[in-house]
């Protein structure tokens, strides 16, 4: 894939790609003990004054605030990733229902309404000999109304 380089997205991008790497680092996390043994080694220096306390509330509340966004974004980027992976994986698998590629842009309704498919294919499942023939809830569900067919035409009819 060819990438444009210098613009002001591909700049956010990478500086928020190495603040993630970064801050999930043992370095990181020394540095965060470190100001606030700092912080805590100065009070005695500063009287314990509000501006003491001042300059952490401050500066934790500036930071919490900038990595609920880098969190967010890495997790949009990650859960991107594996979604795209997954399609693949669905579209490449004979037999997959590719009623779930992109699965993750229905609405809320229309994933209850899927996952009740896959509670009945479950269900099914649960009753089948052979757990591994299942492929998609509409195969199973033939499948099921097949056996189930049998099943009724077999037995001897009560009434007669």
């Amino acid at each position: 894939m060819a990438h444009r380089r210098g613009g002001f997205g591909e700049v956010c991008e990478r500086m928020s790609t190495a603040a993630t790497s970064w801050t999930g680092s043992t370095s990181a996390l020394i540095t965060a003990v470190s100001i606030i043994v700092i912080w805590l080694i100065s009070g005695p220096l500063f009287h314990y004054s509000d501006t003491w306390q001042l300059v952490i509330n401050t500066g934790t509340t500036i930071i919490t605030f900038l990595m609920v966004f880098l969190i967010q974004r890495s997790q949009n980027k990650e859960s991107l990733a594996v979604q795209l992976k997954l399609n693949e994986l669905v579209a490449a698998v004979q037999g997959a229902s590719n009623r779930l590629i992109d699965v993750e842009d229905l609405t809320e309704d229309e994933l209850k309404v899927l996952h009740k498919f896959y509670q009945r294919l479950s269900a099914m499942a649960k009753h089948d000999d052979d757990l591994g023939r299942s492929h998609s809830v509409d195969e199973a569900q033939n499948r099921h109304n097949v056996k189930h067919s049998a099943r009724q035409q077999s037995r001897p009819n009560a009434s007669q």
